[in-house]
């Protein structure tokens, strides 16, 4: 895991080599400054100083000081410089290797968690990665100078640091243990609160169709105090470092003194002066001020430990569809052969989406498929363009396994209108390019001329160049599925599967739609997924699905005589006046 990650370093390595270089000459001269300053009070105390000696050893002092405070700054500059760069290379890779997932990947991770592992995940090891390269080493470094020169400055005075460093550090190590779980915790609870906020904004309408404005505030407010909670435990558990700091540096402060003063006293300042003991303080708090630092990392990577782990899950998640070796770059026409197809959306699942399924469509061929929810209709025309493979058996395409094409060949020439029509922040135009970035402005008519969209957009003020709001609020749903149809049109493909596209449109509009399938495009396969009796019945070929099975295929007056579940389908509707609309 830590090896991927530090891969996210990247072009910023030589910024983390600046901050190593820069600190560690910051703390050699932080360890040499109480060493001077406690030469010249030594000999201040036995007057064997001038004024120019002080003034030297003073300008000495403030140059070492100066030279010290540069050095951080550098190091701090090169630091921030490192960490963030690390991130911003960490979220490209999360975000590039999500665009390579199938929606069998991602349907093992959330949205809201995928954003949370972008975001609060991300700035969690960013702020790890500039302690490791500044903090994690000036600690260190800092800890073992300073013990180093104590022991050259205090001899065996500085043995309360053996009975004070332990003391901190197992107290310190117990506080973070204890604050752990709790840090835990709220990471996945961050992912509850995200998703509370993500259904909130995207349903709003509906939320205030169904006025439940105050359930909502209800629901996001028990996830924010269930937050606030841990943190809240957390948090006080690390406030207990504060006191135990307090203790260790006054007992060493009163054992330097006091211990210190008797042997100054007693042998004369032979074995101890007063200069040794001010660097003996100096140090002791540097001592202990380093293994606050240190505890204080061992929290922030203890906390940072889960954000990695939710990181790499997403790095290491090996994508469901690969490319094969020599892939095929080339689609010959739009024929579709389902050859003894069974699938089931994961390996864990107990029962076949899809079973025992034989079919046949010749390239150019308009076919319309009916049947109940949960019946498989769009699981059928999944398998199609490679968004899931079949579990078992084969779908071929143009003659060629769909598993032997380049993905990006394959679904170039698969155009599909799903049942959740998205349009993007930009302009109308904007959005159409999606299917060919090349388009030209006669192209993008044409294509909203053939989906029966040019009429509504010519009315916009700005026309093509109209703003789309995000998610398209600003549209009918019945114009978002017929810019989502132009916008596939302008694929140009072989092949084009509408997967209820056209349930908010009228039946007059629905019927312009399909003659101008029939008329402009008519050696494109056309798969209709429809509700409507209305929106098939003229299709070559009409497949009946139930069950994730294949219940009867034929023409429409071939299964209004053969099919039990189309007859009552079609008399339903016709009944219900769905036909006269």
């Amino acid at each position: 895991m830590l090896k991927r990650l530090s891969q996210c370093v990247r072009e910023y390595k030589k910024y983390v080599l600046f901050t190593l270089i820069f600190i560690i000459a910051e703390v050699v001269i932080d360890c040499l400054l109480p060493f001077v300053a406690a030469r010249v009070i030594n000999k201040l105390e036995v007057n064997e100083v001038d004024m120019p000696y002080i003034l030297k050893i003073g300008l000495v002092l403030v140059i070492m000081a100066v030279v010290s405070l540069i050095c951080g700054a550098i190091a701090a500059v090169a630091s921030a410089k490192a960490s963030t760069g690390f991130a911003k290379n960490l979220r490209n890779d999360i975000f590039s290797r999500i665009q390579t997932f199938s929606f069998e990947n991602i349907d093992r991770f959330s949205s809201a968690s995928l954003v949370t592992r972008m975001t609060t995940d991300v700035a969690n090891v960013q702020m790890s990665f500039m302690m490791l390269i500044r903090i994690a080493v000036r600690a260190p470094l800092m800890l073992i100078f300073s013990v180093v020169m104590a022991f050259i400055m205090g001899g065996s005075l500085a043995g309360a640091f053996a009975v004070v460093i332990p003391i901190l550090a197992a107290g310190l190590l117990l506080v973070a243990k204890n604050a752990m779980p709790a840090f835990r915790r709220v990471f996945k609870k961050y992912d509850k609160l995200n998703e509370s906020i993500e259904e909130n904004v995207r349903a709003a309408r509906v939320v205030k169709g169904f006025s439940r404005e105050d359930y909502e505030k209800e629901k996001f407010g028990k996830a924010s105090d269930n937050i606030t909670n841990d943190f809240t435990k957390a948090e006080r558990i690390v406030a207990l470092n504060s006191p135990l700091m307090q203790f260790c540096v006054y007992f060493n402060m009163v054992f330097v003194m006091f211990i210190g003063s008797r042997l100054a006293v007693k042998t004369g300042g032979e074995y101890i002066n007063v200069g040794d003991m001010s660097a003996m303080l100096t140090y002791g708090m540097q001592i202990l001020m380093q293994l606050m630092m240190l505890s204080m990392i061992y929290v922030m990577l203890t906390m940072s430990l889960e954000s990695m782990k939710r990181i790499y899950e997403v790095l290491s998640e090996k994508t469901a569809l690969d490319n094969p070796e020599n892939p095929v770059y080339t689609v010959a026409d739009g024929s579709i052969v389902f050859e003894n197809v069974n699938f089931k959306y994961s390996s864990k699942a107990k029962k076949y989406s899809l079973s025992d399924v034989d079919l046949k469509i010749e390239s150019g061929m308009t076919v319309g498929i009916i049947g109940g929810t949960g019946s498989g209709k769009t699981s059928l025309v999944q398998l199609i363009p490679r968004l899931y493979d079949a579990t078992e058996g084969r779908v071929t395409v143009g003659g060629r396994d769909v598993r032997e094409y380049d993905l990006d060949t394959l679904r170039g020439a698969v155009a599909m209108v799903l049942q959740k029509n998205l349009l993007f922040s930009g302009t109308i135009k904007e959005n159409l390019r999606w299917g060919n970035e090349n388009a030209t402005d006669e192209e993008i008519k044409e294509a909203c001329i053939l989906a029966q969209a040019d009429d509504f957009v010519c009315s916009f003020p700005d026309g093509y160049d109209t703003k789309i709001e995000q998610g398209g609020t600003n549209v009918s749903g019945g114009q978002k599925q017929r810019l989502c149809i132009a916008r596939a049109l302008l694929k140009k493909p072989k092949i084009l599967i509408l997967d209820d596209s056209t349930s908010a449109v009228d039946t007059r509009t629905d019927a312009l739609i399909r003659a101008g399938f029939k008329k402009y495009i008519p050696e494109t396969t056309k798969i209709i997924i429809a509700q409507r009796i209305a929106s098939v019945q003229d299709a070559d070929m009409i497949i009946v699905m139930d069950n994730g099975k294949i219940e009867n295929v034929g023409t429409h007056d071939e299964l209004l005589e053969k099919s039990e579940i189309y007859r009552e389908v079609y008399t339903q509707q016709v009944h219900g006046g769905d036909e006269n609309e």
